[in-house]
């Protein structure tokens, strides 16, 4: 583990150097893709100095257990004690800054939230996991927009797709995606039976036009008049898009905005980002299962969550966490969740190479 992080530490005083140099500055690609990765190593060689920096005290603190003077002696011992808690805090802090990272981590997504089982019920489900991940959005100081929304006659959704933009907005909302369960009793239900039904969310690392390429000979587009509500001048123009990617056979449909330009650069988004899913499915196909089942697939036919509002309880089934704080992670505080999570992938890939207690 040290060889590699010498050797880290080596890249990043290299791409220092270099990227104080004016030739690079004068290539904005270049200079973007090193200063990308100067901020990919930084985490690993702060940690990393001050690990080494810990060590340096620890056995400058062997050398004073040789004094004659007992109380100098002492202290050392105790400093001794308390450094070697921290030594080995950060020698398991850089074993998880060393594991392998996902490519799409600092990626911005597309984030699409549809009804599953369950009629009514699912799509006003729909709605509030949406206004759940809007109010975590503005927690982490994020930005949310809309891309498209299908609503249903009773308030609720058949299917909302946002963008969600901000600082590494993929590596904690990618453990979001699969079926999420609710039970509780429907307002419309007379006898008071608790009522099961399930949405699926599906997060996309949002695809820049370098990640994926189109022909266009491969896009049909149609344009129509929009429909539904919309507000004054909704249905007077043919500003709804539909985009169909024919050798995939997906198709995509925005008509939110009034601007038919403006649609079809939703659409071209979603579609990019679900196109660049379909490489990340195909490539996670080729590793083992081990290795699969060790990262978890993100499958969306997984059940990952349920909702218990009688109860006031939530179940991540993946990990065992239950929490009876149903009302506050409506409200968006499902922090502990995700880092528990992100805790538990870290210590299976840890157990994968050999290093897990």
């Amino acid at each position: 583990m040290f060889d590699k992080l010498e050797a880290v530490e080596s890249r990043f005083i290299e791409i220092e150097s270099r990227l104080s140099d004016p030739e690079i500055a004068s290539r904005p690609a270049d200079f973007k893709k090193m200063s990308q990765e100067h901020a990919g190593l930084q985490a690993i060689v702060a940690e990393y100095r001050k690990y080494k920096l810990l060590n340096h005290e620890r056995a400058s603190n062997e050398e004073l257990l040789q004094e004659r003077d007992a109380e100098i002696a002492e202290m050392a011992r105790d400093e001794i004690k308390r450094l070697d808690v921290e030594v080995e805090k950060s020698r398991k802090a850089l074993q998880i800054l060393l594991l392998p990272t996902d490519p799409n981590d600092e990626k911005n997504v597309v984030f699409e939230i549809r009804a599953g089982a369950g009629g009514d019920e699912a799509a006003l489900f729909v709605g509030e996991l949406f206004r759940l991940y809007q109010r975590y959005a503005e927690r982490q100081g994020w930005r949310v927009d809309l891309l498209s929304a299908n609503p249903t006659g009773i308030g609720g959704f058949k299917e909302i797709i946002v963008e969600i933009q901000g600082q590494r907005v993929f590596s904690r909302l990618k453990w979001e995606a699969g079926v999420h369960r609710v039970q509780r009793v429907p307002q419309t239900e007379a006898q008071g039976r608790i009522h099961t039904s399930t949405v699926t969310v599906a997060v996309l690392p949002e695809a820049e036009e370098v990640d994926v390429s189109i022909n266009p000979v491969d896009l049909r587009i149609d344009v129509f008049r929009s429909g539904g509500a919309g507000g004054q001048g909704v249905n007077t123009t043919d500003s709804a898009v539909r985009i169909t990617h024919i050798p995939s056979g997906l198709v995509v449909v925005c008509q939110d905005e009034r601007s038919q330009l403006k649609n079809k650069d939703r659409a071209m988004k979603i579609l990019r980002s679900r196109l660049l899913d379909i490489e990340v499915e195909r490539a996670a196909k080729s590793h083992s299962d081990a290795r699969r089942s060790m990262v978890g697939t993100g499958d969306r036919s997984e059940r990952i969550r349920t909702y218990n509002f009688p109860q006031g309880r939530l179940t991540d089934h993946r990990i065992g966490l239950t929490l009876y704080q149903l009302s506050e992670v409506m409200e968006g505080k499902v922090d502990e969740i995700i880092d528990g999570l992100m805790a538990h992938y870290q210590m299976e890939a840890l157990k994968a190479q050999g290093l897990g207690a």
